[in-house]
């Protein structure tokens, strides 16, 4: 028998084997740009547009956004923040103490330190009626008179006094870095949270945050799983040399140095899903649509 085939065969089975090679890069494609299981949200500050509560919520609803994190303890009526997110459907997935730079945690006066750490309180009960699941805290703050050494275990002692209210109202604690001075590599920052062992406190990862000094991928593999939620933001190193280093934060999301692809990697192999807010200069309609919308091709990355 003749194993040799017609060049009409040869043809064909090419186009079959072509197809399937279609077949396969489109699958694989579609699978890379499937959207991930992470909701969009914002910070409150950054809507700079006219009109009642109930107005600013649905107009953030209607751009694309799934929530709004708002300060605590703030000067908002509570009943009509209710309202607003029940009328609309758009979350408040998570508080920001509004206090954790004027009364930190690290302070040297006991005085100053009870304040902030009833200012927490505040923000978890607040957070507690919002249905938000966490309370973003900057928790210490490192200088010329606050050593690191008291900062950590000034602030851990305060903490630690709030953790029970925590767990009672089911709110997490969740520690931003910042650039504070303290808290300085991801493996110091594991520690200080695992040091409570607690399952209401975590982490809420500031990717911009981290440009300036490191690399947000190397971040999230070590943090892992006390990842609560995310914060996105930019940072352009050439800006920071160039013009100064706060200067670094003025750069559009995806036009700084942040390696959105390894970040999302990073977060995909941790199994990561829930929430990411922008925290960015924000403005009017046109600009937070813009806003949602390059967050949506970050998370596709």
């Amino acid at each position: 028998m003749d194993d040799s085939i017609t060049r009409r065969e040869f043809v064909a089975v090419a186009a079959i084997g072509a197809a399937g090679l279609q077949t396969a890069n489109a699958l694989a494609i579609n699978v890379q740009h499937q959207p991930r299981n992470i909701k969009k949200s914002l910070k409150f500050g950054m809507v700079h547009v006219k009109g009642s509560l109930l107005e600013k919520f649905q107009l953030l609803k209607n751009i694309g956004y799934d929530g709004v994190e708002l300060d605590s303890p703030n000067n908002l009526d509570r009943d009509e923040i209710l309202n607003a997110m029940n009328s609309t459907g758009l979350a408040i997935p998570g508080v920001i103490d509004s206090a954790h730079w004027s009364k930190p945690l690290s302070h040297a006066d006991p005085n100053v330190r009870g304040e902030g750490r009833k200012a927490l309180e505040t923000a978890l009960q607040d957070a507690k009626a919002y249905g938000s699941s966490t309370v973003l805290l900057v928790p210490a703050v490192v200088n010329k008179t606050v050593s690191y050494k008291a900062a950590y275990e000034r602030s851990q002692a305060e903490i630690r006094k709030v953790l029970p209210l925590a767990e009672e109202l089911k709110v997490k604690i969740a520690i931003e870095n910042v650039w504070n001075s303290f808290l300085l590599s991801p493996l110091e920052a594991a520690r200080y949270i695992d040091e409570f062992e607690s399952d209401h406190i975590g982490w809420y990862f500031d990717v911009g945050n981290i440009i300036n000094f490191g690399w947000p991928e190397h971040w999230i593999e070590i943090l892992n799983k006390r990842i609560l939620k995310l914060d996105i933001k930019e940072f352009s190193r050439k800006k920071r040399n160039d013009e100064g280093l706060w200067k670094g934060f003025n750069v559009k999301l995806l036009e700084g140095d942040c390696d959105w692809p390894a970040v999302m990697k990073a977060l995909d192999k941790i199994g990561y899903s829930g929430w990411a807010s922008a925290e960015v200069s924000g403005g009017g309609e046109e600009r937070l649509r813009e806003i949602a919308q390059r967050m949506d091709e970050i998370f596709v990355s």
